[in-house]
């Protein structure tokens, strides 16, 4: 076998897998701030909580919303089981929302894309959990403004370990990276709620900006602050214009940072070598 031919195979393995992936981010998507609710009422209630054994990722089985129709295997292949639906319980016939096959293409090309650009080894490997990760993120802080310790503490440490290795940046850069995106976002808050007196953002954003630092390392912390703030103005703009987005909604912070992240891993420094070139540095 050719390498050509042997790259081939190697995206088209990481498109499937990514994609049966993706189905279990759905999952995740959806249950784990349930669980986590469920967990706090029981904390408040001074209630032991048995919670993990009557709703967790893998318990109950996956019934539709409307009719509580169980899914059978057939029906929950990843994107081709909504094609083969139509976009339909195969019960009741409500619509399924679009985004479940979304999530779950979203999950394929994206790995795919970067098993492309590092290779099918353990840096490409990393990578896909970094992914993975910060899709069940951005998704979650959309729906509950919420970006869970169970998934940004373990990316944080696990950024630490891969570069412990220089697989993106060296040991060193990492740590201060995430420190540095802890604290500038921190030194943000409060600077904002001692002006304001209100809240801008939430704990789990410089959570989430630490754990991006640990994996693209010191340098490109401003590019990532830059990049989150611009996409997330232009969004912010848009719902306003064309949703008549409330000024005092708020608008969760993480899915720009997640995909700024992302951006940096992957682009980071040609974006910053372009930029310094272009200033004459």
């Amino acid at each position: 076998m050719s390498y050509f031919e042997s790259i081939e195979w190697a995206l088209a393995y990481s498109f499937l897998i990514a994609l049966c992936v993706g189905s279990f981010l759905n999952v995740v998507i959806h249950r784990l701030p349930i669980m986590m609710e469920k967990e706090w009422e029981a904390m408040c209630n001074n209630q032991e909580s048995t919670q993990s054994e009557k709703f967790n990722l893998s318990y109950p089985a996956s019934t539709c919303p409307k009719c509580n129709h169980r899914i059978r295997w057939y029906e929950n292949i990843p994107l081709f089981s909504y094609i083969f639906l139509r976009g339909r319980c195969s019960a009741c016939k409500v619509h399924i929302p679009l985004r479940y096959p979304f999530v779950e293409l979203l999950s394929a090309l994206s790995v795919t894309f970067s098993i492309y650009v590092f290779g099918f080894n353990e840096i490409g490997l990393a990578v896909a959990l970094l992914t993975w990760g910060l899709i069940c993120l951005i998704f979650i802080d959309i729906d509950h403004q919420l970006l869970p310790d169970s998934i940004t503490l373990p990316l944080l440490w696990l950024g630490i370990l891969v570069n412990n290795f220089n697989f993106f940046t060296t040991l060193e850069s990492a740590i201060y990276g995430a420190m540095a995106g802890y604290l500038s976002l921190w030194s943000v808050y409060w600077i904002f709620k001692l002006i304001t007196g209100k809240e801008g953002m939430g704990y789990g954003d410089f959570k989430l900006l630490a754990a991006l630092g640990a994996w693209v390392g010191l340098s490109q912390i401003p590019l990532i602050i830059l990049l989150s703030s611009l996409v997330g103005a232009i969004f912010g703009i848009a719902m306003i214009l064309l949703r008549n987005h409330q000024h005092q909604t708020p608008i969760p912070f993480g899915p720009y940072l997640a995909i700024a992240g992302w951006i940096a891993l992957i682009w980071g420094e040609n974006i910053t070598h372009t930029y310094l070139q272009f200033i004459g540095l």
